[in-house]
């Protein structure tokens, strides 16, 4: 119970307050266990990487701690080679679990964990959807001492029962965000019921520790640590500044595939003129998002009711002008995203400021063509901050996003249906196989998916700033039932 037991004014703590983690010195390989300096020597590691060499100290010191470290730093051997040091492989129980948002994340984190612990007994197993369970059921069998994998496939076997975490001591989430961006929050949510009442080492790790992020730290984590790998201060960098190279005649579709595969939970989309500000909001709004639009020459009566939705934290996107825009605030912003780089190169640091706000951390993202790319590159030195260039996804990409997501979001509806809404859904088996055999057959089908898609994944499940504030404080860990379910609110509309 004391693991659960958050405070709620940790929904409002500053990061930077957080100075009085006891700083630890760094770990190297020849300060490891010889069994697992073997281990670092079969995957081919000469020395420890910037973020294993901070992180493992404060791990083997099983606080709890949120740890910054962006995709591919090296963050899965910062938590693994603690992790196979400290599980007991003479008990043949779970002892950590580690949560990932992806099947192939799973699997890479699993073949590396066979390899680091090849000299040390401990099993692991990735736990995932879209295979059969017996493979897993197996290795649960026989013992497996760290299971990874991703929420929902979790939870599925924790319904079956066929997964205990009696026994669990250490819990892991690596990229927190991309898990909240794939629509697992309500899987996590219900994850927790089935966690033991004794106290639990947590870790988190995210390339960003946006508001959404924050607030499931305070689920999850008891006064935890802060490590922030882009300096050497503990704390979370309040934003983070990325941009797109687009084509010039492509910025809509651009911005749509860059929405669908970061995810924003709510941005201010910056256009320097009105006409692309209504063009934009149109964009979204046929795409179906949850988008309205500012300008300067709206009528009161209608920037009222946008700004009512705005102060309620009830609008996704809002699209606006730097002038329409001023005097407002989105609660629980977690994206700036410019449209276009400002004409004024001041008006940057204005726009980007608007989220990374009370010590949570936020994203600044520009699309650019060609020619404004160099405009952008000089306000970034101009301002002394760094700005890190990402491919511009493509629709392959999309497509592997939008896909997981959707699984995952079919496979929790599954989960809901009794023995008798099972029965009735088989009826519908023939024709599923029918309408998958030709092509008209397989638009109906991606019609269906994309209309469930929309319904689903477009509501959100993560409570706002204010509905955080105004619901009741969170019960202890293990009060609520073994089916994992809650008195939890039900989903916002979003698109």
């Amino acid at each position: 119970m004391e693991n659960q037991s958050r405070s709620n004014e940790n929904n409002d703590q500053n990061p930077e307050n957080q100075d009085k983690l006891n700083r630890l010195p760094e770990a190297s390989l020849a300060d490891l266990p010889e069994k697992l300096q073997e281990g670092a020597a079969l995957a081919g590691w000469k020395e420890l990487l910037p973020v294993q060499a901070k992180a493992i100290p404060y791990i083997f010191s099983q606080r709890d701690m949120m740890i910054q470290s962006r995709t591919g730093s090296g963050k899965t051997g910062a938590y693994l080679l603690p992790m196979l040091e400290m599980v007991n492989p003479l008990e043949n129980a779970t002892q950590a679990l580690i949560l990932a948002p992806t099947r192939e994340l799973a699997l890479q984190i699993a073949t590396e964990a066979e390899i680091l612990g090849k000299k040390t007994g401990v099993r692991s197993v990735a736990v995932y959807g879209g295979v059969g369970y017996r493979d897993q059921l197996d290795a649960f069998k026989a013992g497996a001492h760290i299971v990874i994998g991703t929420p929902g496939r979790i939870l599925d076997h924790l319904l079956r029962r066929s997964l205990s975490l009696n026994h669990l001591k250490y819990l892991i989430f690596d990229e927190a965000d991309h898990m909240l961006s794939m629509g697992f929050y309500p899987d996590m949510r219900r994850v927790k019921g089935y966690l033991p009442d004794h106290q639990i080492s947590t870790y988190m790790f995210s390339a960003t520790f946006p508001p959404q992020v924050m607030r499931l730290t305070n689920q999850f984590l008891r006064d935890p640590g802060f490590i922030n790998l882009s300096s050497d201060h503990i704390h979370v960098t309040e934003t983070e500044h990325v941009y797109y190279t687009v084509p010039g005649m492509d910025k809509d579709r651009s911005l749509v595939r860059i929405i669908e595969v970061e995810n924003p939970l709510s941005a201010i989309i910056f256009c320097n003129t009105k006409l692309h500000v209504e063009y934009v909001t149109t964009v979204l709004k046929r795409f179906g998002y949850d988008a309205d639009f500012l300008t300067s020459d709206l009528s009161q009566k209608a920037r009222e009711k946008v700004l009512f939705r705005v102060r309620r934290g009830a609008l996704r996107f809002l699209v606006a002008t730097d002038i329409a825009a001023r005097g407002i605030d989105l609660p629980d912003l977690s994206h700036v995203i410019q449209y276009e780089p400002p004409e004024d190169p001041e008006a940057y640091i204005h726009r980007a400021g608007r989220t990374g706000r009370a010590g949570a951390s936020g994203t600044a993202m520009t699309l650019v063509n060609i020619l404004e790319r160099s405009d952008l590159l000089r306000i970034a030195k101009r301002h002394a901050f760094e700005i890190e260039e990402r491919p511009l996804p493509d629709d392959e990409k999309v497509q592997q996003v939008v896909s997981e997501r959707a699984i995952t979001l079919l496979e929790s509806r599954l989960r809901e249906r009794d023995n008798l809404l099972t029965e009735r859904m088989k009826r519908f088996l023939p024709l599923a196989g029918q309408l998958a055999e030709d092509e008209d057959g397989r638009n109906l089908l991606a019609m269906l998916l994309d209309d469930f898609y929309k319904e689903t994944f477009y509501a959100s499940d993560m409570p706002t700033a204010t509905e955080e504030r105004e619901k009741p404080q969170s019960r202890p860990r293990g009060s609520e039932t073994r089916s994992g379910k809650t008195s939890g609110r039900r989903s916002r509309r979003r698109g």
